[in-house]
């Protein structure tokens, strides 16, 4: 299909067979549909120039636009950006965009030091508590929830990945337990309540820190430091949604930490987003890494097993959550667009609409398998015999 809205030898969309049907309204000319039946998603454009413009962009071009109010997308946000697509049209465009992606990412790992990690933290983190209550369950859990059915509902979702960790780590009555990266403290709260455990967690977030201090009673405590900078040992060690942060540059120095403040027959879980082999830095990584995390870096899964492994631990379970990360993402964006106005007290429309943007496309990247996550159990190697069966995890 052709249209008067681009230039005649343009096609206005890909010949694919089950392309959606989607629509454009440019200020002041009327609205055209494209596809059969009622339109997923329509771009709102200012003029044509913009909408030919938008067509033909890379992802982080678009993202931009779109988060400056360049134009505007109503309707199925995540059909649109299958739509857009992931890879810019031009080879030469999406081979500058991915080098600047992993040459930046380079940078960031030769250069990163405990206080430029921080600011990454707080970059993403310290905005106002009240802008991630909107979104996030009532326990404030800001990593993927674990669903028994489609139509679970977030809470009791994070109820259970908080249980699920809980029982990997066999954790009992007056056992020290660390929670690296403990975010705003719910599951030091549900480790201690509900397992009798000695919590303690640290987080470089000053608005985490405060939150979980004035939440957390005396059976768990909040530091605000540097996982390095920890001293003593644990028997056991949750790591959950913090690993993203150190990269595969950094992962052996992270797991050798690992070790030290392990007890000799400890165990440590470690849940993290993984990039899947194969698949590289493109003009959608660098938006995230500009708008969303900066210092933000994936590691694969068989990076993440060889650099645990090189360090002392033998891995003992892994379990992949990438469904259950989709569904999270998904129902974390519409909360948060179903409380837009409440949101926009908090942060800014460019704020907001980077985080819709984000929080869509990665419900779409773990959809689609650009995206992972997985849950890797890990005890020292020669350490207490282990159990011979998964049986303790499911059988309460």
């Amino acid at each position: 299909m052709r249209s008067a809205l681009c230039e005649p030898d343009q096609p206005i969309v890909p010949a694919s067979a089950g392309a959606p049907a989607w629509s454009v309204l440019v200020r002041g000319g009327g609205e055209q549909h494209f596809g059969e039946g009622p339109p997923l998603f329509t771009f709102c454009v200012p003029d044509r120039k913009m909408f030919r413009w938008l067509l033909e962009t890379d992802a982080y071009s678009a993202g931009l636009a779109y988060v400056r109010g360049g134009f505007d997308i109503r309707g199925d946000l995540e059909a649109a950006i299958r739509f857009k697509g992931w890879q810019p049209r031009s080879s030469v465009r999406k081979r500058v965009i991915g080098a600047v992606a992993n040459w930046s990412a380079a940078l960031q790992s030769a250069l990163e030091t405990q206080a430029s990690a921080a600011r990454h933290i707080r970059f993403h983190y310290d905005r106002s508590n009240e802008f991630y209550r909107l979104f996030l369950d009532p326990r404030m859990v800001y990593s993927c929830g674990y669903f028994r059915s489609l139509d679970e509902t977030l809470a009791d979702a994070q109820s259970a990945k908080l249980n699920h960790i809980c029982r990997k780590l066999e954790l009992r009555p007056g056992e020290r337990f660390l929670d690296i990266g403990c975010g705003w403290g719910a599951l030091l709260a549900f480790a201690a309540d509900r397992f009798g455990t000695v919590a303690t967690g640290c987080t470089l977030s000053r608005a985490q820190y405060e939150y979980a201090a004035a939440h957390l009673d005396r059976r768990a405590t909040v530091l605000d430091c540097d996982y390095r900078e920890l001293s003593g040992t644990y028997d056991k060690i949750a790591s959950v949604g913090m690993f993203e942060h150190v990269g595969p540059a950094h992962a052996r120095a992270y797991f050798r930490r690992m070790v030290d403040l392990l007890t000799r027959d400890g165990l440590l879980l470690n849940h993290a987003i993984a990039r899947f082999r194969g698949v590289r830095d493109d003009a959608a990584t660098l938006f995230v890494r500009r708008k969303i995390f900066p210092g933000g870096r994936l590691t694969s899964l068989d990076e993440t097993v060889r650099a645990a492994e090189d360090s002392g631990f033998e891995v003992l379970d892994i379990e992949n959550l990438r469904p259950h990360y989709a569904l999270t993402c998904r129902r974390w964006g519409e909360r948060l667009e179903a409380n837009r106005d409440a949101a926009l007290r908090f942060v800014d429309e460019e704020v907001f609409r980077a985080w819709r943007l984000w929080l869509a496309g990665s419900a779409l990247s773990f959809d689609e398998g650009f995206s992972g996550v997985y849950q890797v159990l890990l005890g020292k190697r020669g350490g207490a015999r282990r159990r011979l069966t998964r049986e303790h995890v499911y059988s309460g």
